[in-house]
Order: C-alpha cells, then sequence, then structure tokens
C-alpha cells in the first residue's frame, strides 16, 4: 500500500508539470488591484447564481451515484462503495484543476485537446483582472467530470483493488474525460462538424459507460456471477438505498440539463420539464416490460428505466418537443432493459447495469438527436422525423463512434498497464470475505452483518476460512 501511495504522488507530480510550465511561462502580476476584478464575460448575477445552484444539484448526484450502487451491492461491499465514490470526487476535483479542466477548455491543439490555462492560471491577468465566470464554468464542469468517473465504479464493483481503481480514476478525469469533453464541448473536431450534445449523453455518460465495459472485460465477473456459463443473479442488499439513490440522481438532473444553458436562459425551464417526462417515460417503459416478460413488475429494472430515460435525454433535452421527449425517454428505458440481457449473455458482470444505462441509452439519445430536434426548440437543424435530410444523423454517428473508439482504445491501455504491473482484482478470498474487511478493515454495518462469520472464522488459518465460504457459497448455488 505504500508503494501505491507513492505511484499515486508521482503521478500526481507529473499532473502539475503543465500547471508550473504555464506560470512560469506567463509570469503572475507583482500586486493585484483586485478593483479591477470586475470581468464577468458579460454575464449576469442572475447567470452566476443559476449556474452555481445548477452545480451544487450536480455535485448532489455523487450521493445518489454512491447510494445506488451502494443498495444494487452486498452489504459486505458497503464502505469500499463509498471510498470510491468519495475517491472519484476528491481525487478527481484536484485532477481536473490541475490539467483537465485545461485538456477541456483550453486552447485548441488540431481540434484534438486543448493546452492552456492549467491549474485556472487564465482566471487572473497580469494586471490583476480577475475573470470571476471562470470560477463557475470551472465548477460546474468539475461536477460533470466527478459524474463520468464515478460510472465506472458501479460496473467494476465488488471485485477490484481500490489502490488499482484510483490510478484509474485519476486518468479518466485528467485525460479520457477531458478529451471527449474538448472534441465536443471546447471548440473541438466533432463541434466543428456540427455534432450535438448538449449536456452530455455521450460525453459524459457514455464515456463513464464505455470505460467501465472495458473494466468489466479485463477484471472479469464476480464469483458466483455465471455458473456453467448460466447467468445468476447477485442481489443487492438494500432496495430501499437504491432507490432513494435514484431520486436523488433524478433531482440532480434537473442542475445536469437545464444547468447546460450555462446561464439564466428562460429555456432551461422547458429543459426541465422535458428532463422529467423523459424519466417517467424511462420507468413506466422499463417497468412493463420487466412485468411482462418475468411476471412482476420488477423495482431493478424500473429504477434503471428511470435513469436511462434520463440519460437518453441529456442529450437533445434543449431541442425537442415534450412528446418527443416522453418517446425518447421510453425509448430509453426499453434499450437499457434489452441491453441488460444481451451484456448478460455476453458474460458481462455489471453488477448496477452501469453500461445499459449510461452506454446504450446514452448513445440512443445522442442519435435521437438526429431524429426528434425540430423548430421552434433549434433552428440550426431540424431531425429526420420532422424533415430534416438526415445529415445530422449521420454526424451524430460519427461522434457516437469516435467516443466509442478514443475510450475503449485509452481505457482499455490504462486498466491493462494497470492490471499488469500493478493488479487490479482482489484476491479469491478477499472477494468472497467482502472488500471492507480486507481493503479496508472495517464493516459498514458493524452490529449485524458477519457476527456469526465471524466467529466460525475467528481459530481458522487463510486456507480453512477460504475452504468454508466457498463450500457456503456451493451450498447457496445448489439452493438456487
Amino acid at each position: 500500500m505504500k508503494q501505491t501511495g507513492r505511484v499515486l504522488l508521482i503521478g500526481i507530480i507529473l499532473l502539475s508539470i503543465p500547471v508550473f510550465n504555464n506560470v512560469f511561462a506567463n509570469g503572475t502580476p507583482d500586486t493585484i488591484n483586485l478593483s479591477t476584478a470586475i470581468n464577468t464575460e458579460g454575464k449576469t448575477f442572475a447567470d452566476f447564481l443559476w449556474m452555481m445552484i445548477a452545480g451544487f444539484l450536480v455535485f448532489f448526484m455523487q450521493a445518489g451515484f454512491a447510494l445506488v450502487e451502494t443498495g444494487f451491492t452486498r452489504a459486505k461491499n458497503v464502505a469500499n462503495i463509498m471510498m470510491k465514490n468519495m475517491m472519484d470526487f476528491g481525487m478527481g476535483t484536484l485532477v481536473f484543476f490541475l490539467v483537465g479542466f485545461a485538456f477541456m477548455y483550453g486552447t485548441d491543439v488540431g481540434g484534438f485537446i486543448g493546452m492552456s490555462n492549467f491549474a485556472l492560471s487564465d482566471a487572473l491577468s497580469s494586471s490583476g483582472e480577475m475573470n470571476h465566470w471562470m470560477y463557475a464554468d470551472w465548477f460546474f464542469q468539475a461536477v460533470f467530470a466527478a459524474t463520468a468517473a464515478t460510472i465506472v465504479s458501479g460496473a467494476v464493483a465488488e471485485r477490484t483493488k481500490f489502490s488499482g481503481y484510483l490510478m484509474y480514476t485519476v486518468v479518466i478525469t485528467a485525460l479520457i474525460y477531458p478529451i471527449v469533453g474538448h472534441w465536443v464541448w471546447g471548440g473541438g473536431w466533432l463541434s466543428q462538424i456540427g455534432f450535438y450534445d448538449f449536456a452530455g449523453s455521450t460525453v459524459v455518460h457514455s464515456v463513464g459507460a464505455w470505460a467501465g465495459l472495458v473494466g468489466t472485460w479485463i477484471i472479469g465477473p464476480r464469483i458466483g456471477r455465471f455458473v456453467q456459463g448460466k447467468a445468476k443473479p447477485i442481489p443487492g442488499h438494500s432496495v430501499a438505498l437504491g432507490s432513494l439513490g435514484v431520486f436523488i440522481l433524478w433531482l440532480g438532473w434537473f442542475g445536469f440539463n437545464p444547468g447546460s444553458t450555462l446561464g439564466a436562459d428562460i429555456s432551461f425551464a422547458r429543459i426541465a420539464v422535458t428532463t422529467n417526462l423523459a424519466g417517467a417515460a424511462g420507468s413506466v417503459a422499463a417497468m412493463i416490460l420487466a412485468w411482462s416478460h418475468s411476471g412482476h413488475p420488477d423495482i431493478g429494472y424500473t429504477l434503471n428505466g428511470a435513469l436511462a430515460g434520463l440519460v437518453a435525454i441529456t442529450a437533445p433535452a434543449a431541442v425537442v418537443s415534450p412528446v418527443s421527449a416522453i418517446i425518447i425517454g421510453a425509448i430509453g428505458g426499453a434499450v437499457m432493459y434489452w441491453s441488460v440481457l444481451l451484456i448478460e449473455k455476453m458474460g458481462i458482470d455489471d453488477p448496477v447495469g452501469a453500461i445499459p444505462v449510461h452506454g446504450f441509452a446514452g448513445a440512443w439519445g445522442t442519435l435521437s438527436v438526429g431524429l426528434f430536434a425540430q423548430a421552434p426548440y433549434t433552428t440550426s437543424f431540424t431531425g429526420l422525423f420532422f424533415g430534416g435530410s438526415g445529415w445530422q444523423l449521420l454526424i451524430q454517428s460519427v461522434g457516437i463512434l469516435a467516443v466509442l473508439a478514443w475510450t475503449l482504445t485509452s481505457a482499455y491501455i490504462v486498466f491493462k498497464l494497470v492490471h499488469k504491473f500493478h493488479g487490479l482484482r482482489v484476491t479469491e478470498q478477499e472477494e468472497l470475505t467482502g472488500l471492507d474487511r480486507n481493503e479496508h478493515g472495517t464493516s459498514a454495518y458493524p452490529e449485524f452483518f458477519g457476527v456469526h462469520d465471524a466467529r466460525e472464522l475467528m481459530d481458522l488459518d487463510e486456507d480453512e476460512e477460504l475452504e468454508l465460504i466457498r463450500n457456503k457459497r456451493l451450498a447457496v448455488d445448489l439452493n438456487d
């Protein structure tokens, strides 16, 4: 663990090099006259206020993700899930401040990456004038970056080394996500050809999902998830926590999508309406599908259906009608349902459904821009269903495939390097006894969880303990 800490420290120092180069190149003012600190980029106080409130709502989504992942996984791994979500935001915020924001919104280099404003060095000019809006903008973008990173956490839950996960989350926040953000929102090549993703169905959600897909494939499924080639459910420990997490995420989406107006534009009210309708339609569609196939209105599918509808509307929220939003959200819920079955058949173990919710539904939402965009909600292009030529649909497809290729490739390299030189997966014994105990030396539920196991294991050595756990696992599988 000491070696891991050194590796992380060295990584952060390396990420800081562009910051120091930027500072030394531009110099710093000898004196700062705060009376000149009036640069607001033409924004009013209302713009600042809405931007920050929206950012606070998106930050609260971190709690939603933590609760969803916790509820959908087992009690023995709760502390581990919470730690990963905490560090997604903690370490992610620091590296996004140092380099991520610069790579995303800095001066364009070849349409691929930004290369200026490291550590917000441009927020204060050499004359002492302060760009207040840059601080508001950075905060809003930072909470978005944390969202992309934490999606991966759910996909690789319950069998991943905490230290290995930290290494990856630093890279996605510092490089993988910011480069995609630059392509679309920072003036890069996708924005130049007309690709449209209003609030991040692809930029945020699909990036996190496709990275999680690579991680799950490299790490492999949890013990007991597939028996003789057949998928076996591993129930989460708390429907209540998972449900609460979804409601918190739904609330946060009213900052995520309407906040992407990047100011107090009155269109944010309409965007809130399309966002809400899509989430509702996604939940209903997923419930109906699950009910018709299993005979029960499954709570897990219904919760993820709401999230899939919200993910799907994130790209087209500002350019479609309320009726179209319902259709987009309902299809998003259906896409999520069928893609869950698809990845199960592929032998991919995604404990919380992050890949179907954020990846497949995100791709659908991005495509829907080219189908459902219409006047008067947009005047720059029209979707195929409302008289458009299909050109925008082609551009959307190019963007989806480009981001998919970049994310799969870069995530594969990072995960493989971490796996080879450090290790990504915990041992069989650690996985069976729980990551809380082995990775963090604690238990999320010390009053009741593991009391009987602790008594049985107290006098056993490691081999005897592992054999006992295997026998219990076998008994559970036979009973099922």
